[in-house]
């Protein structure tokens, strides 16, 4: 599944694989699934508009593990993206609040599959 979004002026691909999770690993050391568990808020944000979105809808959710998902799936769209933190201050902004609903659906999709 592949998706390209604007942020901050830019046209940025993200795209998820079955190599997502291995790459995840590799560049974190962590495992993808447990992280995205953590994120467990993230449904919830998926079903408000960003004007809707209050500071308590975003307990529970650390945004680091986001941005390092975020990362890898760019990463799996362009292999030339350099490291995260180099990768994200090419950025003056990076709405979270924007990105996350227009992401969420490629992240469950590496956990849940397709229907039959």
């Amino acid at each position: 599944m592949e998706k390209t979004l604007t942020i901050d002026g830019k046209e940025v691909r993200f795209k998820s694989t079955a190599a997502t999770p291995l790459r995840f690993k590799a560049q974190f050391g962590k495992d993808f699934f447990s992280e995205i568990i953590k994120m467990g808020a993230l449904e919830k944000l998926g079903e408000l508009k960003p004007e809707e979105i209050k500071p308590d809808d975003l307990q529970g959710l650390d945004f680091e593990v986001f941005y390092n998902i975020a990362w890898t799936m760019a990463k799996t769209a362009d292999p030339k993206i350099p490291d995260p933190i180099t990768w994200l201050d090419g950025f003056d902004e990076f709405p979270m609040i924007e990105v996350i609903p227009a992401l969420q659906d490629m992240i469950i999709a590496t956990i849940q599959g397709k229907k039959k």
